[in-house]
This record gives C-alpha cells, structure tokens and sequence, in this order.
C-alpha cells in the first residue's frame, strides 16, 4: 500500500489546501502516498482505476497520435493531478486519456478512484452536480448537432443527386419520345417500301445492310473525330447524296457522319442495291437507312443515360455505406471519390467552378476502417474548402503511405487561409468563424472524433495564404466495434 497519508503533507499541496481537516482525514483514510522509479504510471486507454496527485518528482503526460505518442505536458509542480479525475461522472466507462510517466523518483498521493468518486459526491454534490451537467450536458449538445451534421450531409446528398440525375434523366424522356416519332415514320416508310419497286430479294439486302448499319452506329462511339474531319467527311456525304437525287442531302449527311459512315459505305450501298434489283430507287433506300441510324442513336443515348444513372446511385450508395457492414475493409480512394463525385459533383471537377486534383497513391492497401463515417470526415472537410474558397479555386487530394502501418490523406484549398490565432482552436467543439446561424462549430470537431477517437489515427492542419491543407493520418487497421478503444474515451 506504501507510506502512510498525513493530512498536514496533503495540506501543502494547493488541490488540498481549503479542505478541512475532517477531509484531510477522510482522503488519507481511503488513499496512500507511492513512490514510483522512472517509467510509466498509468497508459492511455486503460481502465482508469486511480487518481494520482504530484508531491514531488517530476511527471510527462503524452498523447497517441499519428502511431506516435505526443508529449503535452511536462511539470514538476506540486498538486498537478492526473488518472481518473472524472470518475464521479456516473454512466460513463472511464479509461485515462493520457499516458503518463516519471523522469526521476517520484512521490504520488494515490486513491482508488470509486473512493475519489465517492468523496466527491459525498463532500462536493453541488460542484459535481455541475461538473456532470457540464461534462454531459456538453456531450449531448456535440452528439445532437453531430446528427445535424449527418442529416445536413444526407440533404447536400439528396440535393446533389437530384440535380444529376435530372439531366441523364431528361435525355432518357426527349429521347423516347424521338424514338417513338422516328419509329412510326419507320412502319410509315417500310409501308412505301413495301408497295414500290422493291423486290423480295432487294428488301433482304436492304435488311442485311440495317444490320450492318446498326453494328457501326455501336462502335461510332470509339470514334473520336475533330471537328474540321467532321465538317470534310459531312460536305462528302452531303455531295454524294445530292449527286445521287437525295432531296435531304445535307439533312441526311450529319447524321451519316455521326453514325460513322463515309461516302465509301454509301457507294457499296448503292452497289448492293444495284446488283439485285436495278429498278429499286437509292433514295427509297437511304431514307430508310437514315431512320434506322437515327432510331439506334436515340437508344444509344437511352444506354448511355441509363448508364449515368446506374453510376450515380451507385456513387450515392458507396457514399452512404448502404447495405454494408458498419466496420469493413475499404479503399480510400473509392471512399474520396464517391464523396466527391456525390456530394460536390455538381461544383468539383472538369470544368466545375473548383478545379480538382488528384495525387494518389495506387500502392496503398485497403483498410479496415468505418466507411461511412470516414465518408463523413470527407465531406465536412471538402466542404469547408469549398466555403474558404468561395466556390472556386482549385482543391487538391495526395495520398500516400505514412509509416508502415499508416496511410496518409490530404485535402488542400487555394483559399485565403486560416488565422494563426484560429489555427489551435478549429477543432474545438462550437468554435467557429463563421456568422452567427451559419455554422454548428462541429464539423471538424466530429472529423476529430472519427479520425483521432474511432480511428486512432491523427488530424491536423497546415496553413498560409493560397494554401491550407488538412492532414488525416489512419492506421491500416482500425478498432473492431467489440474491440476495447485505447483512446480518447472516457477518462
């Protein structure tokens, strides 16, 4: 148990000096002085099972942070406490958020901390009665913004999804509906054809040659022309067509060129034609074709809106995590992307009021880590980007590895930078810079608690003029959800 307490050595000690003498006597009753040779006292993240007051030595406190452990304090001031100082709060599971350790010899006042707890709560009820509601109250107050923050998020979510799906969606309706007059003009012209010169023999080529038609439109869509080849090959078609008595020539000729046919694939037309049935007209023939293009463009272009939609829901559920396991292994350049391109794709990007760039690490491993919530961290912090930019600039993301159990994130803005005396304060809970009404002052604090509490990883901020860069730092491997945090939680 070590050396016997005596009221009048704790008295010395400024935490001790207005208590009476009756709780002088009651602490050395439940506590004892230890000695303890250099090395550690208590390590983050264990269960907080005492409370520890300096009587002389000399103790450092540090923080894990970034897989390294931070030092934040170093006295040798007499009365310093550390250990479970809160473990009168009731509800709360109480781990020390701190490691701490001796440099040389030193004397403590140790007391078991459900005597402390107890102490507290029998000599001050009124000052832990505040001390709770404070503690608590507070707690409360960041988890029900925190939702805020989440529902906030789930609207930027809804309403940027809504806003891109409304023009693939827009395509799929004025495409069907040229679909449907194009193929009434189809069974129109089909009907003409029907009833002239064809023969049977002209109208299976002519069958034969649709579907070939219909298989060029399709790889059309690897063909890349610039727009002077586009202009030459389009006064081609048309010549040709008019030459050939088309009345719609240099109507018909974009569309030929857009399909990818030139003036040689009109003259095997025509060839074709020719050889089985002379009489049969050529112009008959080319509107018929014509139609046909037409049709398989507009369902190219349903394929290719269906495609986007499919792509953004897909982007929304990798964002949301939906149906998948709250902790799971994932890519942190799929979790980045799916943000960007769901939450800021409508102002981040090729040719978007902020331009955007990538600097990824293809090497990096996947994690197991909390999709969603980094997701989170992701977006409050792109969006506070944004804002410091006003809307435009350029937003930059690098990853790579950090240490070999590690990787590394970061999220840079061009804007104007974050004052020297707001730097150490932008992740405090409800501290914020901006109007009143405008911001909670908890999104970089919530980043804080996924990163730094949930993750064990690290957060920190970097910034000047024309530069600010926010720096997430997360292990490989997160804390399963049933694994003890060692953390930040707590006491």
């Amino acid at each position: 148990m070590g050396e016997k307490c005596l009221p009048d050595e704790l008295r010395s000690l400024f935490l001790f000096e207005a208590l009476s003498e009756r709780q002088l006597q009651i602490l050395c009753e439940n506590g004892h002085i230890a000695t303890f040779e250099p090395g550690p006292i208590h390590v983050e993240g264990e269960p907080a099972t005492c409370f520890y007051v300096l009587i002389d030595g000399e103790l450092v406190m540090s923080k894990r942070s970034g897989g390294v452990d931070i030092e934040t304090n170093r006295t040798s001031q007499r009365g310093v406490y550390c250990g479970a100082w809160s473990a009168y709060i009731p509800g709360e599971e109480h781990v020390y958020q701190a490691s701490v350790r001796v440099t040389r010899p030193s004397r403590f006042f140790v007391l078991d901390a459900d005597a402390f707890a107890r102490f507290m709560r029998d000599e001050f009820p009124m000052a832990v009665h505040l001390l709770e509601g404070h503690m608590v109250g507070g707690m409360r107050q960041r988890q029900i913004v925190g939702q805020r923050e989440k529902l906030l998020a789930l609207g930027q979510l809804s309403a940027g999804l809504t806003h891109q799906l409304n023009n693939p969606a827009g395509a799929t309706a004025r495409a069907v509906a040229d679909l449907r007059e194009g193929v009434g003009k189809m069974r129109h012209k089909l009907a003409m054809l029907a009833e002239g010169k064809f023969t049977p023999a002209a109208l299976k080529v002519l069958v034969s040659i649709q579907d070939e038609v219909a298989e060029q439109v399709a790889k059309s869509k690897s063909q890349e022309l610039t727009a002077l080849e586009t202009s030459d090959r389009e006064d081609h078609i048309g010549d040709w067509l008019e030459s050939h008595g088309i009345s719609s020539a240099w109507d018909y000729a974009p569309t030929f060129v857009e399909a990818g046919l030139d003036v040689d694939w009109l003259e095997r037309v025509q060839a074709s034609i020719d050889d089985v049935d002379c009489s049969a007209t050529l112009p008959g023939a080319i509107g018929w074709l014509k139609y046909t293009i037409d049709n398989e463009l507009l369902m190219n272009q349903i394929a290719e809106a269906s495609k986007r939609i499919s792509a953004l829901l897909a982007g929304a559920k990798q964002y949301s995590q939906m149906d998948r396991a709250e902790y799971q292994s994932a890519n942190v350049h799929e979790l980045l992307y799916s943000t960007v391109k769901t939450i800021f794709g409508d102002k981040v990007g090729k040719d978007k009021p902020v331009e955007l760039v990538w600097e990824k690490d293809t090497s990096l491993p996947e994690l197991l880590c909390y999709p969603g919530d980094l997701n989170q961290v992701w977006t409050n912090i792109i969006d506070n980007a944004i804002q410091a930019m006003d809307g435009h600039g350029t937003l930059t993301i690098r990853t790579r590895r950090e240490n070999e159990d590690m990787i590394r994130v970061e999220i840079g803005d061009t804007g104007p930078g974050i004052p020297e005396d707001n730097i150490e304060r932008i992740f405090t809970p409800f501290f914020t810079t901006k109007p009143f009404g405008e911001g909670t002052g908890l999104g970089l604090d919530l980043a804080w608690q996924i990163v730094v509490k949930k993750h064990l990883g690290n957060l920190s901020v970097q910034s000047k003029p024309g530069d600010t860069t926010f720096i997430v730092c997360l292990p490989l491997q997160a804390p399963a959800p049933d694994a003890p945090m060692t953390a930040g939680e707590g006491d």
